[in-house]
């Protein structure tokens, strides 16, 4: 790994220890987890690898090969408010972690990830890396959901961005040829093992060759809408409400929504319509992976990347051409925008028996559409894996 030349070019030492975290992608399920929707998806065999010594000065020093800058600062001494560069959700996960436990021992490492920044949650895997790092220097150990809420309060709480748990979800829970299946509103989760019947399947990943700060997306601003949606829904049916920043659309029947949405303006009627077909879809998608139906379960994948593009109403120009040539393609059992869908890439669920021809035609039309793209788009072909080994 270039990580740990890296490390022995800096400090002239051999690092002690190698963490890693997968990557995630979610067919089904994307932009409900803030609004405890239900999600289904995969950890994938590519992601986040943290090289690593101990530092028993208490000092947290971090390169990382994507960005020019190292970061720096001091287990008791973690800035409250972000600064403003990529080391903003580790700074957030120190703070968090020493909120609940004592830290003494800092770390000097360096991080590389295995595909480019945008739609696969590198955000989440970092954080969760780092995390899995600073406890084991530190002696704690944290339960699955720890390590969740611990790398949530980072990104929700401290850089800002009104996430849900879907990420870091899929980065701890996940099993190999296995979907999880998880219900946000309650945390619960099945883990549904692939059929033996099931067609052969490959997670194709897509990238624009564009990448993506949630932070500075609109992001924030869709769940603002939606979360409006639930509000006024609330208002008109006479349901008890309390703070806006407290409301979600799970609490708000299905029912409701259906008598009162043309009231609502066009926009948070959108992004409800969202949420509630795809909690649908979710549902669906998990009984045809239990039964082994993957073009079924492609199928829908492909409908919740339409949901999101017409609803949700998110994609950059070039996602949106991406997404369009990747669906009519042989082979390709589904797909859609992976993450939030500013910038950064789409997946697809493929045939291996098609992945060569998939690979070079997805790429001809993309370039000739997008001829300022060539050396930055990139296809990859990954399977679904364990989640990160703590």
């Amino acid at each position: 790994m270039i990580c740990i030349d890296k490390f022995e070019q800096i400090y002239r030492k051999y690092p002690d220890y190698i963490a890693f975290c997968p990557y995630r992608v979610c067919p089904i399920g994307a932009h409900s987890d803030h609004q405890f929707g239900k999600v289904s998806g995969f950890a994938i065999n590519k992601g986040i690898h943290l090289v690593y010594k101990a530092k028993q000065n208490g000092v947290i020093e971090l390169a990382s090969l994507q960005f020019e800058k190292r970061a720096q600062w001091h287990v008791k001494d973690v800035p409250e408010t972000r600064c403003g560069d990529w080391a903003d959700y580790l700074r957030g996960a120190s703070l968090a972690l020493g909120m609940k436990y004592p830290l003494h021992t800092g770390i000097s490492g360096v991080i590389e990830g295995s595909l480019p920044i945008g739609g696969l949650s590198s955000s989440a895997a970092v954080t969760i890396v780092f995390i899995a790092a600073l406890c084991r220097v530190n002696d704690i150990r944290l339960s699955q959901a720890e390590i969740i809420e611990t790398a949530l309060y980072a990104e929700k709480e401290y850089v800002g961005v009104s996430v849900g748990k879907l990420d870091q979800s899929c980065e701890i829970y996940s099993k190999m040829d296995h979907l999880l299946y998880l219900d946000t509103l309650d945390d619960s989760y099945e883990l549904i093992p692939q059929a033996e019947e099931m067609k052969a399947w490959k997670i194709g990943i897509f990238f624009s060759g564009l990448e993506r700060n949630l932070a500075g997306s609109g992001f924030n601003m869709r769940v603002d809408e939606v979360r409006s949606a639930a509000y006024a829904l609330k208002a008109y049916a006479g349901m008890e409400y309390g703070k806006f920043k407290d409301t979600y659309l799970r609490e708000v029947p299905r029912e409701v929504f259906e008598q009162y949405k043309e009231r609502l303006p066009e926009n948070w009627r959108k992004r409800a319509e969202h949420f509630y077909t795809e909690y649908e879809r979710v549902e669906k998608g998990a009984e045809a992976w239990r039964r082994g139906d993957i073009e079924t379960y492609g199928r829908l994948s492909t409908e919740s990347g339409k949901s999101s593009i017409y609803n949700w109403e998110t994609g950059s120009p070039e996602l949106k051409a991406l997404y369009e040539i990747i669906i009519r393609q042989d082979g390709v059992y589904g797909g859609r925008f992976s993450g939030a869908g500013f910038k950064g890439c789409c997946m697809a669920l493929i045939d291996p028996a098609f992945e060569e021809s998939i690979k070079a035609n997805v790429e001809k039309e993309y370039l000739k559409a997008f001829p300022e793209m060539t050396g930055h788009y990139l296809y990859c072909g990954c399977h679904s894996s364990d989640g990160i080994e703590l």
